[in-house]
């Protein structure tokens, strides 16, 4: 049985977890204490969201992003204590937020509800700036693993590029 969240659920934030559910990335609502972002952590092929603490709805997809963008076996150690002290590696950050940009196109979303101020070390400007000319940083990465394909590849194979996702998780 779900508690009613405080938090309106806003047209986007409604986006967000409908399409979390469809590609199969659960959220469920949960107490928590001491997270790295207010309102939200990791779990087992999952998302744990507190909306009494949720600050920035955008940043679910940052943390979808994280999920998608790991092999399926680590996907499973998310948020346990079976997971590496190491994960995500440099590349899979990268990864995720480039991989939360394309979700953010995907649905249709202003950049900064995913981009927002108070995140990214402030670098949120730099990040949408980018993104909106083409610079696409962690392409490489998305591609390796599988995700979607570079402007080059795509055209090659007959298939759309990036943003476009051929997975939106990682095979």
């Amino acid at each position: 049985m779900q508690n009613t969240p405080t938090l309106q659920i806003t047209t986007e934030l409604a986006k967000v977890l409908d399409f979390l559910r469809e590609i199969g990335i659960p959220v469920f609502e949960k107490t928590l204490t001491d997270t790295f972002l207010p309102g939200l952590a990791l779990g087992p092929n999952s998302i744990y969201v507190d909306f009494e603490q949720l600050l920035y709805p955008g940043d679910l997809l940052h943390e979808a992003g994280h999920l998608a963008v790991t092999t399926p076996d680590e996907r499973k150690l998310a948020g346990t204590d079976a997971q590496s002290v190491d994960w995500p590696s440099g590349g899979e950050e990268i990864g995720a937020i480039l991989w939360s940009y394309a979700a953010a196109v995907h649905l249709n979303l202003p950049l900064d509800f995913v981009f927002h101020n108070n995140g990214y070390k402030n670098g949120s400007e730099m990040l949408i700036s980018n993104f909106e000319k083409g610079n696409y940083i962690g392409l490489p990465f998305l591609e390796w693993a599988g995700l979607c394909l570079s402007e080059a590849r795509a055209e090659q194979q007959g298939q759309k590029p990036f943003p476009f996702m051929l997975h939106w998780l990682r095979p």
